[in-house]
């Protein structure tokens, strides 16, 4: 089960001869034939299987129904800031209690899901483990939940790591999820745009007063990139969010390097952000 393959929408969209009348080329039957039988035999080699429980599927980047329901996906109605799940619908744009109490330096966020259960074992593997086998599932999951979000921005921009952090881990996990939104929507992606200037010890167990002292002046904008960002609505990508504090320092760099606007498009958010 899969929601909203992306790809195949594109392939579709992007329309494979301009002129309907035209003849068929006679190497497109050919070519189509080695498609399937490559992606017959591939599927021989690397079957298809569940990213959650490795149970045998018909498509890769996908969850078994079982997986699926381990799942809990963050749906309307949400606090039109933080996206954290609202008790009730009153038909327009609401703002959580937690909104109201602490307002984000950045204008919207949205999340996929929750971060427990099997999110949370899928997000740990991609950041720890190097395993990154759902990256093209977060992908499409992403523009999913963030459809509106993405449709207003014209930057994409990844939250970054310390170079140390960077260095240990080989890769930057917010990087990856923003190309894949970029790549999917052909969005411009501004990769090094944003970057820490401070290293910051791990935020596991600290309070939300705790973390905004602990990320503060922790970034800056790369001076090759502000004629960029001036003007623009840039879309912040991330992985997991807590409290809002990294999104929201910044969110607050951003904005000092003139962003009209800046929304925050994550995988998950953590239950006690609600």
């Amino acid at each position: 089960m899969v929601i909203g393959d992306t790809n195949a929408q594109h392939v579709q969209s992007a329309g494979i001869a301009a002129d309907d009348n035209a003849a068929p080329s006679p190497w497109a039957g050919a070519r189509l034939h080695l498609s399937q039988a490559w992606r017959s035999i591939t599927d021989i080699v690397f079957p298809p299987l569940c990213l959650g429980c490795q149970t045998r599927l018909s498509d890769h980047d996908a969850l078994c129904p079982e997986c699926w329901r381990g799942i809990d996906f963050i749906r309307p109605p949400i606090c039109d800031r933080f996206g954290i799940p609202m008790p009730y619908d009153i038909g327009a744009p609401m703002v959580s209690a937690a909104a109201a109490a602490n307002p984000p330096l950045f204008d919207r966020a949205r999340a996929v899901a929750r971060y427990d259960g099997l999110m949370r074992a899928l997000i740990h593997d991609f950041k720890f483990r190097d395993l990154h086998d759902a990256r093209r599932l977060f992908g499409r999951w992403l523009c999913q939940a963030g459809e509106n979000l993405i449709s207003d921005c014209d930057v994409v921009v990844p939250v970054p790591l310390a170079r140390w952090r960077l260095l240990s881990r080989r890769f930057n996990q917010a990087h990856l999820l923003a190309d894949e939104i970029a790549r999917t929507t052909h969005k411009p992606l501004l990769s090094t745009a944003l970057k820490r200037v401070r290293s910051t010890p791990h935020q596991v167990g600290l309070t939300r007063l705790q973390r905004e002292r602990n990320v503060a002046g922790a970034f800056a904008i790369d001076p090759a990139y502000s004629s960029k960002i001036a003007g623009k609505n840039v879309l912040l990508v991330d992985d997991v969010m807590t409290t809002g504090a990294t999104a929201s320092e910044s969110a607050k760099v951003l904005r000092s390097a003139g962003a009209a606007r800046i929304d925050v498009l994550v995988l998950a958010l953590v239950a006690e952000s609600t």
